[in-house]
Parts: C-alpha cells; structure tokens; sequence
C-alpha cells in the first residue's frame, strides 16, 4: 500500500472528482485524487463511505517504521487536534488504516490558497487580502506554538480558506519529527531544556515557512522555482545562503509596509526575522488596521490603550509632587508649572484635558488648542491638576523591570532633547511652547515604548547593524527606524504618536509642528513661527538621536546636524555642542515669561 504515495494524480474540482472513479483506496477511505505532496507530506480529496463524507485526508509521506513510531505520531496528532482556534481547522478523525496514519478534515471547510492560485496563477490575489490570510495563520500558529505544538511542514495546500474569507491551517502535527540527533530519542526521553529548544526551533520554522508562503502569493510564483516549501527552507540561512526578497516586477504593487513585512520575515540575517508567530501577526495586524481606517484614526489598538491606561505613567515623584502643589496658594502657578513640567505623563495629561472637544468648546472657542502648561493650569485651576496628577498610573503602570528600564531611557531622552530646544531657541520664543514640542516630537516613541514594549525592543534590534553573512562582505547596516517600525508594528511610530495627539484634540497646525523633519529633507528658510519652532525641536531631537551612534561616530553625525540647521535657525556647531552639553544637566527647566507668539 505504499505506492499511493508517490501517486501523481492531480488535484480536481469537487464536482469532477466526486465522478471518477477511485484509482487508489486506503483502507475504508476511496482516495479521488491528490491534493498536494511534499517531502514530508500529502493530502488527499477522499470519500468515506462509512460516513458518507468528503474529506481531506493529510498524511506523513512515508510509513512510521514501527509501531511504536505509529504510537507517537498518532499521540501528537490526537494532542495537536485538541488545540482549539479559529483559524485552526478541526480535525474529524484522527486515526491509522493498514499502518498509515492520518488526520481526516470536513472538505466542505473550502478549497485551499493552492487551489486558489492553480485557478488563474497570472490573476494576482490582492495584497490585502494575502495580508489577511497570513495574520489568520500567524495567529492559528501562535495559538499552537503557545500550547506545545509545530506544523513543521507548513504548504499552501494545507491552508484551507472558507467562503466568509477565514482561513485555516490543516495538518498541525502531520508531519514526522525529523530524524536529528536532537529528535532520536522519544519525548519523554529528552530533558526538558532539549524538548524547549526542539519546540522553539520547531516554530521558528513554521514562522519562516509561512513566511515563504507568504512570498510565493505575493509574487505568484513558487519561491526559488521550489513547489515544496520545505525545499525553499533548506536554500534560505541558516542551511543555505539563498536570499528571498520581493521584487519590483509583480503582478500588483506591494504596499511598503507589507513589503517591509515580508521582506523581513524571510531576512537572510536569521535574527532579524520574526521570532515567533505571534510577533508577525501582530505586524500584519497593524498594517491591516491602519489599513481598514477612514476617519484618520489609523492606529485605533494604541488609542485604546491610551484610553484605557493614559498615555504614559507618572514619573517616580511627580505626579505626587504636583499634587502638593496644587493644594497651594494660586501665586504657585509659575512654581507648578514648571514642576509639571518635569513630569511627560503630567504634561500630556493637562493637554490632554483642555484640548478635549468639550473643554475647547465651552472654554477656548476659536482660541485654538493650547500648547502650554501655563495656559492649561489657568484654564482647569489647581484643582484641575490635583486630578489629573492623582488619576495617573503610578510609575512604572504594567511594565516589567525591563520595560521600565527602557522607558526611563526613552523619557530622559526625549526631556534632553526638549532641554536642547530650550537653549537653541532663537531670542524671543516662548521656551515652554519649545519644550512641549520638541517633547511631543517623541510622542510616538513614547507611547509605543510604554504600550508595546517588546516590539519596540524588536525595533531598536532591527536598527543595529548585522554582521556580514560572508567573510570580507561590508557589514550589513540596520534598518532605518521607520522601516523596522514598519516590519514590527506594521505602522509607522510617528503617525502613532500623531494620531494620540489629534485624539487630544490638536489641530492641524500643532500636528504640523510636533512632525519632525525627515532626515532627507531639505531645511529651508522657516515662514512662520510655527515653522521656527519645528525646525528648533527637529534640530533638538536629531542631535540627541546622534548620541545612540557608536561613540566614533557621534561628532561626525551632530557636525551634520549643525550644517543642515546652520542657515535656517543661525546654528553653529559650536552653539550646538556647548547646549548639548548644558542640556546634559537635569535641573529646573527653564521656563520664560509668555511671549506673545501667532503660535501660541
């Protein structure tokens, strides 16, 4: 009975196949034609008669050797068909006839992305939609990973995709675990440090698998001319040297974003690529919602958050420190003010507060929103701060030592970049208005630190440097971070932290100030005092961004700096490098009087 496994019969539809005649049988099962086959695999259109039933029978390529082989692929089939998840299809028997074991699937779940593809191969699926599928099966594979199981032979033919557009994996566990030296032994032979790393390694490959297949839909060719995904893994690192990145020539444009994605997932450096399912569904997850919004609310996971929780938690003392102060006296105005000041969580929240659409209504009509602490405390009273200070989360909110680590960093940062702005302002602007800009240039970095501070860790890894894959090879230099933010989070970290502040309620004008200036922009001459206050906080936060390059190269890099802003804002690098190292000291900020300014 071992000769229906190299069978070459091609799949066929549902209807045609129902009337031919069966050439193969397997026990009690009529096999009507063959669904796909890989090294490791196959599936099958088959007809039960006992039931009455069309199903896709998925099997291992070749026999178990003996029973006891059987018993444990049969074991980790039937505990693999207990995990239970949307995008997982549900198994209907899993059992064995004459020695070959199987997982037996309802074919009415619908035809599979191979049968998609082999319908019209030069019709192109939309990127979207293959964006959908793969979060779908990221998410189903993460869900199996978390409960101790691998596919470990991950095909097209063995993603099955309903009518309602749900997708779902088939054959979790089919495929024998392969004969290394790690898997001679049994499962419960192996330690437990063995059968951990067997299992990560086991899901890593699942992530790249899916990743190829990912590819493949994308491009609408087999990846490496390879039909069987498992032989396409073999060329790529670490068993071969094969790049895989998406072309130009395709049959539809591919979104940046997606392409970042993808581009990533298969990366010829291995610990540049999603490490776990659940990493690349998330990415996926924040493309496709950025993707599915028209209101301009593209990152509505992070608003909820912000909404849930705030924007950021109190410093260690702040919140508490303002919260005395509030209960004093109203000539302590100037005095809290610059308390708050100290504190990003305090800050934010009080302009949170006053530029909300109620306040604004009834209190600032036609006024604009406000970008000051010192305006903000008149508008609410002491009484306002008191609540705002003592509504936060107290330091570090639901972060773990190491997120708070992080975060602290990310929060000292972005007040010495507001501290630098302070000291480059030109004569006559507001130095309040100049801290809180520059400060919310890092809003973005700041609320996705705090929200989502593993995958802002997988950023900052995607930004260093990689090692050359080949010996005298130039080293691979790191993503830049809107690209590694694109590949993490499927958005960009920016319009993250602007869609937090248009939720406050800053209008346009405030929007255009808190961006900073790309990198490779050309400065031009400022218009406006508007525009004055940007560059100044762009300048700020570009030389404060040079201090996380190796030290080599840091002087170079805020020489740089030092040209770009030299004729818009009057900037040497002298100037520059002597505030620097003033911005360094964390005192009292220096808050001026209010200047009258269009801006404000």
């Amino acid at each position: 009975m071992a000769s229906f496994a190299d069978s070459t019969h091609a799949p066929l539809p549902g209807a045609a196949a129902a009337a031919v005649t069966a050439v193969h049988r397997l026990g009690r099962f009529e096999l009507r034609a063959l669904r796909g086959r890989s090294a490791r695999c196959m599936a099958w259109q088959a007809w039960d008669p006992q039931t009455r039933q069309d199903l896709t029978l998925v099997l291992p390529r070749r026999q178990p050797p003996n029973k006891d082989a059987l018993a444990q692929w049969l074991d980790r089939a039937r505990r693999g068909a207990r995990v239970s998840h949307p995008n997982l299809a549900r198994a209907v028997e899993v059992g064995q006839q004459e020695q070959w074991p199987y997982i037996a699937y309802d074919l009415a779940i619908g035809p599979t992305l191979a049968d998609r593809q082999a319908l019209d191969p030069l019709a192109g699926e939309a990127p979207i939609d293959i964006a959908r599928w793969i979060q779908q099966a990221a998410a189903g594979l993460a869900f199996a990973h978390d409960a101790g199981h691998a596919h470990r032979d991950l095909q097209p033919w063995l993603l099955a995709l309903a009518d309602n557009g749900q997708l779902r994996v088939m054959g979790l566990e089919v495929a024998a675990v392969e004969p290394t030296a790690l898997h001679a032994l049994p499962d419960d032979e192996l330690s437990a440090s063995d059968q951990r790393r067997a299992a990560r390694v086991a899901a890593e490959r699942d992530v790249l698998a899916l990743a190829v297949v990912m590819h493949g839909l994308l491009t609408g060719t087999p990846v490496l001319e390879e039909a069987d995904i498992g032989k396409a893994l073999a060329r790529l690192a670490p068993e071969g040297r094969e790049p895989i990145r998406l072309g130009w020539d395709l049959p539809r444009p591919v979104p940046d974003v997606l392409r970042a994605i993808a581009n990533r997932a298969t990366d010829r450096h291995t610990r540049q690529r999603y490490r776990s399912a659940r990493t690349m569904a998330r990415a996926l997850e924040g493309w496709l919602e950025a993707e599915a919004q028209h209101d301009g609310n593209a990152h509505a996971q992070l608003i909820e958050r912000v909404r849930q929780i705030g924007a950021l938690p109190a410093l260690r003392d702040g919140a508490q420190r303002a919260a005395r102060l509030a209960l004093m006296e109203r000539e302590h105005t100037e005095e809290l003010a610059q308390v708050v000041l100290r504190d990003p969580a305090l800050s934010f929240e009080l302009l949170r507060t006053v530029n909300t659409a109620s306040v604004r209504g009834t209190q600032v009509a036609g006024n604009g929103p406000v970008l000051t602490v010192r305006r903000a405390i008149a508008m609410v009273g002491l009484d306002g701060v008191r609540r705002c200070a003592l509504g936060l989360r107290q330091w570090p909110g639901p972060l773990d030592d190491a997120g708070s680590i992080d975060l602290e960093h990310a929060l000292s940062m972005a007040q010495r970049a507001a501290r630098l702005a302070q000291a480059l302002r030109p004569s006559g602007y507001d130095a309040e208005m100049v801290f809180l800009v520059a400060l919310m240039q890092n809003l973005g970095r700041l609320v996705v630190q705090y929200h989502f501070p593993d995958e802002m860790r997988q950023v900052r890894r995607l930004m260093q440097p990689a090692p050359a894959a080949r010996d005298g090879d130039p080293e691979d230099p790191g993503l830049p971070e809107q690209a590694a933010a694109f590949a993490v989070l499927g958005g960009d970290i920016e319009a993250m932290g602007l869609a937090v502040a248009r939720w406050w309620g800053m209008d346009e004008a405030v929007l255009h100030m808190i961006r900073r200036l790309p990198n490779s922009a050309t400065i031009r001459t400022p218009d406006t005092d508007d525009d004055t206050i940007r560059l100044v906080a762009s300048a700020a936060n570009e030389t404060i961004d040079a201090l996380a390059l190796p030290p080599a190269r840091q002087a170079a890099a805020i020489e740089r700096v030092a040209q770009r802003y030299a004729r818009s804002i009057e900037l040497t690098a002298r100037d520059l490098m002597d505030a620097l190292q003033g911005s360094a000291v964390a005192g009292p900020d220096p808050v001026s009087r209010p200047m009258p300014l269009s801006a404000a």
